[in-house]
């Protein structure tokens, strides 16, 4: 068991400041572990929407939620989208004591008025696999090989792991999609999904992908927002202003666990990995995802030119412009792109993520940062 102690106190803080509290995040990344945990030492009452008899119970919503109090949990909350307009009665009542924890695998903007039906009234915990901060600084190879899915990263060997993530793809694909009320066949979208795989850290192009499945850009853009909408997709924004330079405008795609990525390429170990022709890529989807998941700007992007120069992440915090590079490289240098960055954008500073030990300076605005340092990053980032 891996404590999840950063989790628990932002739940901790939302269920005190808010009448309802979303955690939100990907089937099987132990939302109900955390909020089992969360109501282990309280008076709670707890839903379980795959299960039938919790279903029944629920005939009645208002009826039912309405004579509780203290805590109450009710997980997979999208598969019953009817409940967002019942809490919202329930919670807008004076005499109403109970505080609410949701928690569900598809987003607000999937599952249709969620986040407008309770607005103001609702705080979104976005909940990810394991973080180098739960698994420890030494445990990155395999968090990058397997992924921070727990079952696949407490898995005994890389095989048992690898036949984990292959049944969550064919139980996401088979059953979750369909319980979304989404009619797509399973065989269209695991070879879309798989296509991603091979423009994992790549511009989103839809008419490449529509061509290569005879499909249309719409189709394919809707099975896009199906993946980023249940959690397994990022799709990361670019990020644009007036310089007086042509920059791309169109996002990039980003797999949120380098686990299931891997599962789809058929990589099922280090040295499958290391010889993987884009191993880069999928280092700096992996880097990314800590990155986000550890220091939690609110907003993200990248950006890049037309004429080649890039940089990965930018982002903005307390009105300082930063940076990140990911290179998969013990002592990466900097490079000709990093500087019209820094100069273009203006940046405060800009860190180059990389899977060496040390973290040193290389440039006046130019530091390299060993991943298993990220949370180290986070703190210094919080103190200013």
């Amino acid at each position: 068991m891996i404590h999840r102690a950063q989790y628990l106190e932002q739940i901790t803080l939302a269920t005190q400041r808010s009448p309802i509290t979303a955690l939100l995040g990907p089937r099987q990344c132990g939302k109900t572990t955390l909020a089992r945990m969360f109501g282990a030492d309280k008076k709670s009452e707890y839903f379980d929407l795959e299960s039938e008899p919790d279903v029944l119970r629920l005939q009645n919503p208002e009826l039912v939620l309405g004579s509780l109090s203290d805590l109450v949990i009710i997980d997979e909350i999208q598969r019953m989208p009817s409940l967002f307009s019942v809490l919202r009665v329930l919670v807008d009542r004076r005499n109403t004591e109970a505080h609410f924890l949701i928690l569900g695998s598809a987003s607000p903007d999937l599952v249709k008025n969620a986040s407008e039906t309770l607005a103001g009234r609702i705080e979104f915990i976005e909940l990810s696999g394991f973080d180098i901060r739960e698994t420890g600084p030494d445990s990155w190879l395999n968090l990058w090989l397997r992924g921070g899915f727990p079952r696949s990263f407490l898995s005994d060997t890389d095989n048992d792991s690898l036949a984990w993530r292959e049944g969550f793809i064919r139980t996401f694909l088979e059953r979750d999609i369909p319980q979304l009320g989404i009619g797509i066949p399973s065989a269209a979208m695991r070879r879309f999904w798989t296509m991603l795989a091979h423009s994992h850290g790549q511009l989103w192009n839809a008419s490449d992908l529509a061509r290569s499945m005879g499909l249309t850009g719409k189709t394919v853009r809707s099975y896009l927002d199906i993946l980023s909408g249940t959690f397994m997709i990022r799709q990361l924004q670019p990020w644009y202003e007036n310089i007086g330079k042509r920059q791309v405008k169109s996002p990039k795609i980003f797999f949120t666990d380098t686990g299931i990525l891997h599962a789809l390429l058929d990589i099922s170990e280090l040295q499958s990995l290391y010889a993987y022709s884009r191993v880069g890529a999928s280092w700096e989807g992996f880097a990314l995802q800590q990155f986000l998941q550890i220091v939690k700007p609110a907003q993200t992007y990248f950006w890049s030119t037309y004429r080649g120069a890039e940089i990965d992440l930018f982002f903005l915090a307390q009105g300082r412009r930063y940076g990140v590079e990911c290179k998969f490289h013990e002592a990466p240098r900097t490079s000709k792109s990093m500087h019209i960055a820094i100069q273009d954008l203006d940046l405060d500073h800009l860190w180059v993520l990389s899977p060496g030990r040390h973290r040193y300076p290389v440039h006046e605005k130019i530091s390299v940062l060993p991943i298993h340092q990220i949370p180290l990053l986070a703190a210094e980032l919080k103190e200013h």
